[in-house]
C-alpha cells in the first residue's frame, strides 16, 4: 500500500552544497534540491532553494510549488510575468517555458507530476 510522503521542517531543512544552473542568464546562479521519488514514473517531491539571478526554467513536467521564503518572478515565453513571494503557491502546466528571475534567495517545495 502507497505511504504518504511527508516533508517537515521545510523552512530550516538542509540541502545539499547548491550547483550551477544549467542555463543562466548573465551571472551565474546556484540551486539545490532535496528529493524523493514515489516509484516507477511516479510522483517526484522535495524542497529547492535558488540564489538571486536569472536562468531559464528546465522543468518542462506539470510542478506544483509552494513558497516557503524569499521573492522572484517567473516570466512564461507566452504571457506576463508571475511575481511570488513566501506563502504563494503556483501551479506550472506540462511544456511550460520561460525565465526564472530571482530576486532574493527563494526556498519552495514542490511536487513535479508525470
Amino acid at each position: 500500500m502507497p505511504q504518504p510522503i511527508l516533508l517537515t521542517g521545510t523552512a530550516g531543512l538542509e540541502l545539499p552544497a547548491p550547483q550551477p544552473v544549467k542555463e543562466p542568464l548573465g551571472s551565474p546562479v546556484s540551486s539545490t534540491a532535496t528529493h524523493a521519488e514515489e516509484g516507477e514514473g511516479g510522483l517526484l517531491t522535495g524542497v529547492w532553494e535558488c540564489t538571486p539571478g536569472r536562468w531559464r526554467r528546465q522543468v518542462l513536467s506539470r510542478e506544483f510549488s509552494h513558497f516557503i521564503s524569499g521573492h522572484c518572478l517567473f516570466i512564461p515565453d507566452d504571457g506576463e510575468p508571475i511575481e511570488l513571494r513566501a506563502g504563494d503557491a503556483v501551479l506550472f502546466p506540462a511544456n511550460c517555458q520561460g525565465t526564472w528571475d530571482i530576486r532574493e534567495t527563494v526556498r519552495k517545495s514542490f511536487v513535479i507530476i508525470p
